[in-house]
Formats: structure tokens, C-alpha cells, sequence
């Protein structure tokens, strides 16, 4: 059986795209992965705010701001999405 982990091992060295809540998330590198607790390290980071509008009602990101490494629990994630390579 495949879990969440090995997913995101599977993903080391790639661009990924990690919502939070409706309104932020978080843009890096896959770093590595901790099951205890339950995370993921990013590195190259940029702190992103999504806005929705009635004419575009998918998140789109309207501002970025620069980290160097950040943790993220896994309890906190709405969702990841792998960016493609460029």
C-alpha cells in the first residue's frame, strides 16, 4: 500500500505547489520528508496568496513573498500539487 510518504519521496528535487487554507500556501523545492511528526521541508520558498473572483473562480496567485526553508505538518495541508518541470 502507498501512503502519502512515499508520494512525496517520490517527488524529492521537484517544484511543488502546497495550499494551507483558501487564501495561502506555500511554493518550493521538495526537500525531504518527516513522519514524525508529519511534514515536509521546503526549500527556495515563496509564501503565495490565492484570490478567487466571480468571473474566475479558480485560485489564482496574485503575490509572492520570499522564504529561504520553511516545515510544513502535514495536518495543516489542504492539498499538494507537483509543477511541472521546467
Amino acid at each position: 500500500m502507498v501512503d502519502i510518504f512515499h508520494l512525496a519521496e517520490r517527488y524529492l528535487d521537484r517544484k511543488v505547489l502546497v495550499t494551507i487554507d483558501r487564501d495561502h500556501g506555500f511554493e518550493g523545492t521538495l526537500s525531504a520528508v518527516s513522519r514524525s511528526p508529519p511534514g515536509i521541508w521546503l526549500s527556495g520558498v515563496d509564501a503565495v496568496i490565492f484570490r478567487t473572483t466571480l468571473a474566475n473562480p479558480l485560485p489564482q496567485i496574485v503575490s509572492r513573498h520570499k522564504k529561504s526553508e520553511i516545515f510544513i505538518n502535514l495536518n495543516y495541508v489542504q492539498r499538494i500539487e507537483i509543477l511541472p518541470s521546467e
